[in-house]
């Protein structure tokens, strides 16, 4: 250690005569060899400018409606709302543009929009900083024009997460209610504009799914969620309830979704697919519809014209209902899509809708739906762009893979594996796609039919890193088992021969890197090691003068010279991908680093634009 000392920071030690910088993660010092060319003049103290060009969201893919509700709306602009991971979308379908508020530092798991239709609340989970602070759960008042934020409210006051919002209608909507995700799950009200709790009140043991406004008259609230409904009366600072009375009809486990008619009644949705109305001003049921649905009742969205539209769970269906509640028409969503999960008014007959498995569609009763939105349904961890077409794939614990088109923001194809996914890689050709998956099997496939090429296995963990070498005469498999496998290619990447495995690891592989040229590759492992291969042999390379001045392909991997200082902030907090919607697991100090973080595939051209 006495050789370093021609620089020393408190985590960083440089030594001119080994040529290298020396970091200590947790303990462990990580050496990071210096270049020739830099290492005579290298400093610690040296400070750079920052890049001219800054990067900017241009598109998020995905939408969050696996386990949130009434939350997309069509705004005036012709954009409609919603959110996924921390960011609310304004997506143009028309022309094709999305715009994006990114005020939130978390998930965001509500949204309401005000009656001036400009106005938007959202509120959002409690988080933690990359200091390891906790970000205390909030609302946010914001401008869908100007994306300026207008209040936040709440800090400090909610617990684990906001998860219903909703504006005041009739009193020029200066009123907010919120609900959280305490064990009493609070109903609060607020005067936003002021940013001050009007009132608050236990609201119940159970989950709560929805909390809205009369839209005629502001004294009254109603909340509805597992084994209840309740009516609100808001008078004199104070909130007093009154239960929803089911008498002679079976009550059902939750109450799913609420929507107002046009004089004043209230309906419901619930568990058991019936559609309740509940008199104005009154907690009976004054009609009730049996068995609309086969399944629960999702969604429910009273039109301009009076009728009103529901959608289903299990049977997948859109049904629009008469003033008598007579069904007018259905039509049933595609099964690939999943069940409705909201329902949103559209200009003339265009109905959107939002569905459990993250899509949104676009269509109406008469028509049918076409997809708008894709997203993955669960966490997403592999992701890599096309090396020629503007194209990527993502792939995820859903088992799906997709290809995705950078142009028209959509997919190309999706497929359906047998395993939940870890990795993905692309052949130089772009012809061909390897996926490594939870078991330890990894696949080719196909780019242009998506069909299976060949499936292999390599031990019986995940596989957290696939790679083709840029001259495309090797794969390299990085396992969880500390191992490396690597397999010569031919036939541009259609048919592999195991070469044999690179042992030295003492944890599992997280990210690989190969030489421009092709002779080596570098790895990262969970435990901070940066060790370097030769393919041809699958040895490691010891000498640090072989692979100090190499020309990398890819800067992927967290450790190292040439992402010191920009990839390690990352490294050592919890990434989050807002285009999917793919929160990283919550792990312990004492654990190592996810090799999933894929930290590095935010830089696809793919996903962003600078």
């Amino acid at each position: 250690m006495s050789s370093f000392g021609a620089g020393k920071t408190k985590e960083v030690i440089f030594s001119l005569e080994e040529g290298a910088v020396k970091m200590f993660l947790r303990g462990r010092p990580v050496p990071m060899l210096i270049p020739d060319e830099l290492a005579p003049t290298y400093s610690l103290d040296t400070r750079s400018e920052l890049p001219s060009c800054r990067l900017k969201l241009d598109w998020v893919y995905g939408y969050r409606g696996r386990d949130c509700r009434a939350n997309l709306y069509l705004l005036p602009t012709g954009e409609i709302v919603y959110f996924v991971a921390s960011v609310a979308v304004l997506y143009s379908v028309e022309e094709q543009r999305q715009r994006h508020y990114l005020g939130h530092n978390d998930d965001i798991k509500c949204l309401a929009v005000h009656p001036d239709m400009v106005t938007i609340a959202t509120g959002q989970v409690a988080g933690t900083t990359k200091e390891g602070k906790p970000l205390p759960p909030h609302v946010r008042i914001w401008d869908s024009v100007s994306l300026s934020t207008l209040h936040v409210l709440g800090l400090g006051v909610f617990d684990r997460a906001v998860c219903c919002v909703g504006f005041s209608k009739s009193n020029g909507g200066n009123l907010l209610c919120a609900v959280d995700e305490s064990n009493d799950h609070m109903l609060s009200v607020w005067d936003w504009a002021k940013e001050t709790k009007t009132v608050d009140a236990k609201c119940s043991n159970e989950a709560v799914l929805v909390a809205t406004f009369h839209p005629t008259d502001p004294s009254v609230l109603i909340t509805c969620g597992k084994s209840h409904i309740y009516f609100w009366s808001l008078e004199g600072g104070s909130l007093s309830k009154r239960q929803g009375l089911f008498e002679k009809h079976e009550k059902p486990k939750y109450v799913l979704c609420v929507t107002f008619l046009e004089g004043g009644d209230v309906v419901t949705g619930d568990s058991g697919g019936n559609l309740y109305v509940w008199g104005k001003g009154g907690n009976r049921i004054t009609q009730a519809v049996l068995g609309a649905h086969d399944g629960g009742v999702f969604g429910l969205c009273a039109l301009r014209d009076g009728t009103l539209v529901s959608g289903g769970g299990r049977d997948r269906r859109v049904v629009l209902w008469g003033s008598d509640y007579g069904k007018l028409q259905d039509v049933e969503v595609p099964e690939d899509f999943g069940p409705v999960r909201t329902v949103a008014e559209g200009r003339g007959d265009v109905l959107y809708v939002g569905t459990t498995r993250n899509s949104i569609l676009q269509g109406s009763v008469h028509t049918g739906f076409s997809l708008l939105v894709q997203g993955h349904v669960e966490e997403l961890w592999g992701l890599a762009t096309h090396p020629s077409q503007a194209q990527f794939v993502t792939c995820g614990q859903d088992k799906l893979v997709h290809l995705w088109s950078a142009e028209s923001h959509q997919p190309l194809w999706s497929r359906i594996i047998e395993d939940p996914a870890r990795s993905a890689g692309f052949h130089p050709t772009g012809s061909v796609l390897a996926v490594g998956t939870v078991t330890g099997r990894w696949l080719l496939l196909d780019t242009e039919t998506h069909d299976l090429v060949a499936i292999h296995t390599d031990g019986n963990e995940q596989i957290s890193v696939v790679s083709f070498s840029p001259d495309g005469a090797y794969l390299a498999v990085g396992s969880h088992d500390n191992l490396v496998y690597v397999y010569t290619v031919d036939q541009g990447g259609r048919k592999v021969s195991r070469l044999g495995k690179c042992s030295g690891h003492s944890s599992f592989i997280t990210h690989l890197d190969w030489a421009q040229d092709s002779t080596c590759f570098v790895t990262n492992s969970g435990d901070y090691e940066i060790l370097y291969w030769d393919p041809a042999t699958c040895k490691q390379i010891t000498t640090a003068d072989a692979v100090r001045n190499v020309e990398w392909a890819t800067a992927t991997c967290v450790l190292g010279f040439g992402v010191f200082g920009t990839a390690l902030p990352a490294l050592i907090c919890e990434a989050r991908l807002p285009h999917f919607s793919c929160p990283v697991p919550s792990r312990t100090p004492q654990e190592p680093l996810p090799g999933a973080l894929q930290v590095p595939c935010v830089a696809g051209p793919a996903l962003i634009s600078a």
